[in-house]
Formats: C-alpha cells, structure tokens, sequence
C-alpha cells in the first residue's frame, strides 16, 4: 500500500532559530529529509511550513511544499491541515517525518507506514525500542511506552513504567531483565481520516500533564500499534553540537 511523508519545518524555534535550513553538505537540513524520505519508497514527500525562507528553499531542490498557518499549538494540527490541502481520502497513510531528522531510515518510514496498513483498526502507528540503561529509565525526558500482548499502546508517560516494585527497592541502578520497558520513539504514521478529526478533539487532562500530545489519542479511543526495533533509531538534531555530529557524518559519507 502506498504511503505520503510530510515533513513539518518550522523556522521558529526558541533553542535553535532556523535549524532546518542549517546546511549539511551543501543542502538546507529540511531537504536531507526530505532526500531520505524520497529513499523510502513513499509516493509522496511535502514538506509542510509556515516559512517562506523554508518554503523557497525546499522548493529550489524540487521537493513539494504547501504553507501552512503560524498558529498551530501541535505539530499534529498542522499535519492535519496539510492533509486537508491535499484532499487525501480517510483511507490514506501519512508518516510524519520531522524535519530535524537527516538520519533517520528510510526503512524505519516503510516499517510504520506497513505496520499501520496491516492493523486496519489502528489510527496511528510508531515505534519504540528497548531500555537496558539505568540513566534512560529514569530519565523523565525520555517518553515510556507500555504495550498490550497484541502490540497496541496502553499508555505513554515521562515516567518508569512499568515500575519493577521489588526490583526497584533492591537495585536502583539496574534495570531487571526481562521488564518490558520501552522507549518510544516520535516517528508516527497517520490515517488521513484520523488527522481530519484531530483538531477537533479536546485535549485530555493527562495529556495536558505529561505533555505528550499522544495521549490524546488514546484517551478518546483511537488505537495505536506501536512496533519494536531491536536498537534505537539515530537521534535528532536539537542543538548546534547535534547538526556538527551530522555534518561530520557527512562528510565522512557515513550516512
């Protein structure tokens, strides 16, 4: 089944103003997504943007672009009016693919744009992967998932669960083998009719608590089915050290 990839860039940002046209290699950053994305058999990639500097850009490397509005309060709401200017029918599978993220897999983009295909009852698809360290378990900015037996999400929080009561009180600077303690990772893929209905939903108390936008979802009902890769997918680009490390990987065509 085919999927689309948009890719929201934002050239507001209050750590890192205008990060995704930082240059890597020669390229803005929004377009070595882009490229990736491009790589990951979707049938479609659209940057999405409220910049014309990012619009401009993305534009000169032959890539799709749309604008979009400057007030958002999520990157969800903007991926639902994107979808809404592309007149995609509620059948149709969208993977979000932020545009600090010039390392990301495109393997990764296929697999949770499948997965979502072929778990017809699920609204969103993602991802997480195992935590073996002590110093992510507790760490409250790295997001917990905890799954059913089938594969879906029970809940999402900042903090350790689920919490090994006994194992815990005995050993704090070990996670026990065996616990099932996942690490989500931010790559989602979209029905289109679930992004339609998004903006209309109100926000949940958790999800005001936890600031995970996610919750939203589960608590009016929508199923997610979360896959789990056996490591964890490469970082993102939040700081200026973050896009030295890409550039230096790209310069030694390690990527």
């Amino acid at each position: 089944m085919g999927f689309i990839v948009l890719i929201p860039a934002r050239y507001a940002s209050t750590r890192f103003p205008g990060k995704p046209l930082s240059d890597i290699a020669g390229k803005p950053m929004v377009v070595r997504v882009a490229e990736r994305a491009k790589a990951s058999g979707a049938a479609r990639v659209v940057v999405a943007t409220d910049d014309e500097q990012i619009r401009a850009a993305v534009a000169e490397h032959d890539i799709d672009v749309l604008m979009t509005r400057g007030d958002h309060s999520t990157g969800t709401d903007r991926l639902a009016e994107a979808a809404a200017q592309l007149a995609l029918d509620d059948s149709s599978i969208v993977v979000n693919v932020q545009g600090d993220e010039p390392l990301l897999e495109p393997a990764l983009m296929r697999e949770v744009a499948d997965r979502l295909a072929a778990h017809t009852d699920a609204s969103i698809a993602t991802a997480c992967h195992p935590i073996d360290d002590p110093a992510e378990a507790f760490n409250p900015n790295v997001v917990k998932v905890v799954l059913d037996r089938d594969g879906y999400a029970l809940y999402f929080s900042r903090a350790t669960i689920p919490w090994a009561r006994d194992a815990f009180a005995a050993d704090h600077l070990h996670v026990p083998p065996g616990l099932p303690l996942y690490r989500h990772y931010g790559l989602y893929a979209y029905r289109a009719g679930f992004l339609r209905r998004y903006p209309e939903l109100p926000p949940a108390e958790v999800e005001k608590f936890e600031a995970l936008e996610q919750l939203r979802a589960l608590w009016h009902g929508y199923r997610i089915i979360v896959g789990i890769t056996r490591s964890a997918p490469t970082p993102g680009v939040d700081t200026p050290q973050d896009l030295e490390r890409v550039r230096a990987l790209y310069a030694q065509a390690k990527v």
